[in-house]
């Protein structure tokens, strides 16, 4: 009975990360950009350093009509938000934050299902895109199928380099096994995994699938209210999965000062706060690439870094053994 319940307190603190951690970073990111390009609004809705703005959000979100076009397919038109939130709940379960228990389900191949579910999520948006029977929604789940396929492959070949250096594929063993003076001759695969995770969600300036200066907003066109919040809610809980990967699989997630004094999950948590403060920051910096430059980025310079820092593990581990 203890173990029962034991699970389920876990799966319960994993669920409530999975409803609060997006929300601080949506939050975060108002501030965020709002201090860097001088957005007025953030700051004052609600008074004190603009604290209403997510509250305002939401209220906004559910006062919107819940339109479905007449001609899309009724049922997939509204599964499709699910489908493209959910995968991000099932990464978060494996997903280790701290040594020993601090973790929904710890899988001895943890670092292929979290790769294998995160490639669902495309699934919600070619599921609204096809059912939206508009054009423009169909073409934005198009590219963002292409998107996820050129990007997908130099995110699996950085996490195989360093599960290589670990000698697993656990990732609660990657973190078990992670040395400090792996850090420079990881990064450039860090880098990699990083960047094609940003593709992957549609953070700038990998946004072009929903570049409204070409096709509205791409598979999310027709979409409005709650359904609508629960895309960019995916694209925020996609934010805190993929920082926390980099922090868990590059960073040593739980290794730090004071690390063993039960503190372990203060450091995973800092550095993925850490992480998406540069992913909002990218946002405000650089402007979206087009078509041909992202997938010319994915495949003549993400992949060949991405093996050559494979190769240079395997030398690496060939040296010191």
């Amino acid at each position: 009975m203890s173990d029962v319940l034991d699970v389920v307190w876990r799966l319960l603190a994993v669920f409530l990360a999975f409803l609060v951690l997006p929300l601080v970073v949506g939050q975060t990111e108002h501030k965020v950009m709002a201090h860097m390009q001088g957005r007025l609004g953030p700051m004052y809705a609600g008074g004190f350093h603009g604290w209403a703005q997510l509250i305002a959000d939401g209220v906004k979100f559910a006062q919107k009509e819940d339109i479905v076009p007449a001609r899309a397919d009724r049922r997939v038109f509204q599964l499709a938000p699910a489908v493209a939130l959910l995968p991000y709940l099932l990464v978060l379960v494996a997903i280790p934050v701290g040594p020993g228990d601090a973790v929904g389900q710890s899988l001895d191949a943890g670092i292929f299902f979290v790769l294998a579910v995160l490639g669902v999520g495309v699934l919600g948006s070619l599921m609204g895109g096809w059912a939206s029977a508009n054009k423009f929604s169909l073409l934005g789940g198009l590219r963002t199928a292409a998107q996820l396929l050129a990007y997908e492959l130099p995110m699996l070949l950085a996490a195989a380099s360093v599960a290589m250096a670990a000698g697993t594929v656990s990732l609660t063993g990657i973190v078990d096994g992670f040395q400090w003076w792996w850090v420079p001759w990881q990064i450039t695969g860090a880098l990699v995994f990083f960047t094609a995770g940003l593709a992957e969600l549609h953070r700038p300036p990998f946004d072009m699938p929903v570049a409204d200066s070409e096709i509205i907003f791409g598979a999310y066109t027709e979409y409005t209210g709650l359904r609508f919040a629960l895309f960019l809610l995916a694209e925020y809980a996609g934010i805190v999965v993929l920082c926390a990967l980099t922090a868990v699989l590059f960073l040593g997630g739980w290794h730090g000062p004071f690390a063993a004094d039960g503190l372990g999950w203060v450091w995973t948590l800092l550095k993925t706060g850490l992480l998406a403060f540069v992913v909002i920051w990218l946002r405000v910096s650089y402007p979206r690439l087009r078509e041909d430059q992202l997938q010319k980025l994915a495949w003549t310079v993400l992949v060949p870094l991405a093996l050559a820092q494979i190769a240079l593990t395997g030398v690496v581990k060939v040296v010191i053994s």
